[in-house]
């Protein structure tokens, strides 16, 4: 099951120090950062069967929805999804283990989402892709 690890905040008088001391990145092979041009984009839903993600918001806030798939090759339309925001003001790291889609709106504009993967581009050939009106 999906979940968020808990980040946090540490300030004094030298300023903001984030962090999240509960993401384990021994998984991590590679990284990549998705800026959308405008609140208006939604980018989904796209997810995969044997990759995991991890997301993390590091400007402005990101509404992130997953669907757990039942069938890859026709998935029941009428699955129900779960939301998550991510705020970059506390360092909190969204899980996303194996079989979940995800759908991606960026809520505050500028906005930066940086996303881990545990293959390398092309290691494996696990990318499904649906339109963003296909779930009800």
């Amino acid at each position: 099951m999906a979940h968020l690890i808990e980040g946090n905040v540490f300030r004094d008088q030298r300023g903001l120090l984030n962090y999240n001391n509960e993401f384990d990145l021994s998984e991590i092979k590679r990284l990549y950062i998705i800026q959308n041009d405008n609140k208006n984009i939604i980018r989904g839903w796209q997810g995969h069967k044997i990759e995991q993600r991890w997301f993390t918001s590091i400007l402005g806030i990101f509404k992130i929805n997953l669907i757990e798939i039942d069938n890859w090759e026709k998935p029941s339309q009428s699955l129900v999804y779960k939301s998550y925001i991510l705020d970059s003001k506390k360092l909190c790291v969204l899980h996303v283990p194996p079989g979940f889609v995800s759908s991606i709106q960026s809520l505050t504009k500028p906005s930066k989402l940086l996303v881990f993967a545990d293959y390398r581009l092309n290691e494996i050939n696990d990318n499904y892709r649906y339109d963003i009106n296909y779930f009800k």
